[in-house]
């Protein structure tokens, strides 16, 4: 919308006729158009344009006499000087004749449009004032994007702000801070429930690779056949049914990253395609013949114990290798001494957010020492759930020990802090047995642990 207008004026005021032009066209009323107001600026330096542009209100378009400028300094500098504070702000050169010379010399300076005085200047000024306006309408579309997108981008680095104030946290804080802005794979290793994809997403957003795609794909969810399309896409008529060209998770993640969660739960077939692209960084889509670059950086995450995988020779040593970079380990909540209690506040005020119906809540201190008492076997994700199901339950605006409902583990026992953990570690193995009528994989996948890890469990409890 056209508002202020910057006019450049020269000493013996050259564009006179045009300010009684736009007097004109503007009217009494100091309005262009239905509604609009426009003021006009007259400044009479080179100088006070630049401080002009960097003042509030923003100026929507500036008007430079061309060639002559401010009388002192030529019109083309005072645009380049325009253009390197405001890219997109429209500039209107205005001369005293029709010269192809001059409009092209005019443009290269910076200039959007020309306008040519005369006898037919206010004809002509207001077919231009139509021009800016379209021209302005994109500018302020521009405008409102990139503000959105900084608003979206403020929200992602909210997202994925690692909360914690624990010394476990904070180290692990400054290793992401320092591998995120080096250009190679990274592996995320960490029990179920500690944060994995979202320290992944803490590593796209500190190689600053936030406008970029962060895509997230679960290998445990896919058999190989389908993971196959899935990460690398197909070409059309690669197989039956297959009736058009489809991108995989490789290209849709283009310059920005791939997040590989459950990795250890990849067949092992499958994993040698992907130490491939690791490598070389380059595949195939099924049925293709080309070769396609990967620009993605590869982040993967394991609550295995890869080491273990591969004395089993259930993961590839070499994949490893090239995946591990560096390693990030996401300690269990258990470790995070102090982070429950400053978690716990966290996800309430974030909840509340979310549903502002249930209006304010606070922690009574009972409550907060009964969570610092769990042991959270799901960690962090447990924690949250929690936390939100307690304030949902709450009928009063202070959360208690009964609206939380935790399991007797939290309340004291004798013993000391790893004797409860693993009295609580043993009850969910054999409870999760007996819910599987003894099959250990099906007992595995209840908890969400892999099966060699609850074997592990398995034969450290057994009775």
């Amino acid at each position: 919308m056209l508002r202020h207008l910057l006019i450049v004026e020269t000493p013996d005021d050259s564009l006179a006729d045009l300010r009684a032009a736009l007097e004109g066209v503007v009217g009494s009323e100091g309005v262009v158009g239905s509604g609009v107001r426009l003021s006009l600026d007259v400044v009479r330096d080179a100088a006070a344009v630049e401080r002009r542009l960097a003042e509030s209100p923003a100026v929507d378009v500036c008007v430079v006499p061309y060639p002559e400028g401010d009388g002192r300094i030529p019109a083309a500098d005072i645009m380049r000087a325009i253009r390197a504070i405001d890219a997109t702000v429209p500039v209107i050169a205005v001369a005293e004749r029709a010269d192809v010379k001059l409009a092209a010399d005019a443009v290269n300076a910076g200039a959007t449009d020309i306008l040519v005085r005369g006898d037919r200047l206010r004809e002509r000024l207001q077919t231009l004032i139509g021009k800016v306006r379209r021209t302005l309408a994109l500018v302020d579309r521009n405008r409102d994007l990139k503000e959105q997108n900084l608003r979206l981008r403020q929200v992602e680095r909210e997202r994925t702000r690692l909360v914690g104030e624990s010394p476990e946290i904070r180290r692990m804080r400054e290793q992401i801070d320092r591998v995120a802005v080096i250009p190679r794979p990274v592996l995320i290793v960490g029990e179920r429930g500690t944060g994995k994809e979202l320290v992944a997403r803490a590593i796209h957003a500190g190689a600053g690779r936030s406008d970029r795609p962060f895509v997230a794909v679960n290998c445990s969810a896919f058999p190989e056949t389908l993971l196959d399309s899935e990460l690398f896409g197909h070409e059309r008529g690669a197989f039956t049914g297959a009736e058009r060209l489809v991108h995989g998770r490789f290209e849709q993640a283009d310059g920005g990253t791939l997040f590989l969660d459950e990795i250890s739960r990849m067949p092992a077939a499958f994993q040698q395609k992907i130490l491939r692209v690791v490598e070389y960084g380059t595949f195939m889509r099924i049925g293709g013949t080309q070769e396609i670059r990967s620009r993605a950086r590869i982040v993967a995450a394991s609550n295995a114990d890869l080491q273990e995988a591969i004395r089993q020779g259930a993961f590839l040593p070499d994949l490893y290798d090239r995946l591990a970079f560096e390693v990030v380990r996401v300690p269990p909540l258990c470790e995070r001494q102090g982070d429950v209690r400053v978690l716990a506040k966290h996800f309430l005020a974030e909840f509340l957010k979310e549903v502002p119906a249930l209006g304010e809540k606070t922690w009574d201190e009972a409550s907060l020492a009964a969570l610092e008492r769990y042991p959270f076997p799901g960690n962090v994700r447990e924690l949250k759930t929690i936390v939100e199901r307690a304030a949902y339950r709450d009928t009063t605006r202070e959360i208690n020990i009964e609206d939380l409902s935790l399991p007797d583990v939290a309340t004291p026992h004798a013993g000391t802090f790893r004797e409860r953990v693993e009295g609580f570690e043993r009850q969910l193995i054999q409870d999760a047995l007996g819910a599987a009528g003894g099959n250990q994989a099906d007992a595995a996948r209840r908890v969400g642990l892999a099966y060699h890890r609850f074997r592990y469990y398995a034969r450290k409890y057994r009775s």
